[in-house]
């Protein structure tokens, strides 16, 4: 594996852990919003993460040729699960029975998820710093 190739992986994780990190901020943001422009309250999203170049489909066509890949958001997906009904008649988007139906969101597993994303950045910007020093170390010994 190259040395560039290995800054390109870091780079991946960086960006993937970032949008991932913006997703959830955007779940926290619309804990309470029970209009969008496509009708009812908002749904939950997640991201979904995919080797860039899984080392399967390597395997299938040849071994020796084999290049370390990164990471690259598969697909944003919305969570199935239920909305929350909550009794607010005086909201005015309860429905005749005074229910109102709040978003999927749930801050105690986004929280979780924002801790989960943020370790997965700092490891990989540890990765990077690490690259970085090995190249300096590099270059030191070639004087």
């Amino acid at each position: 594996m190259s040395f560039l190739q290995s800054l390109n992986i870091s780079g991946s994780g960086l960006t993937a852990q970032r949008l991932r990190m913006d997703i959830i901020s955007e779940n926290i943001a619309n804990m309470d919003t029970t209009r969008t422009q496509e009708g009812g309250p908002y749904r939950r999203k997640m991201v979904v993460l995919e080797s860039s170049d899984s080392f399967k489909n390597k395997l299938l066509k040849n071994i020796k040729d084999y290049k370390a890949g990164g990471v690259e958001v598969a697909e944003i997906v919305e969570d199935p699960s239920e909305f929350k009904k909550v009794f607010n008649p005086d909201h005015p988007d309860a429905d005749e029975n005074g229910y109102v139906n709040m978003p999927n969101v749930d801050s105690l597993k986004e929280t979780v998820d924002l801790m989960e994303a943020f370790r997965a950045y700092q490891a990989n910007v540890t990765a990077l710093n690490t690259l970085k020093q090995m190249a300096v170390k590099a270059l030191e010994i070639g004087r």
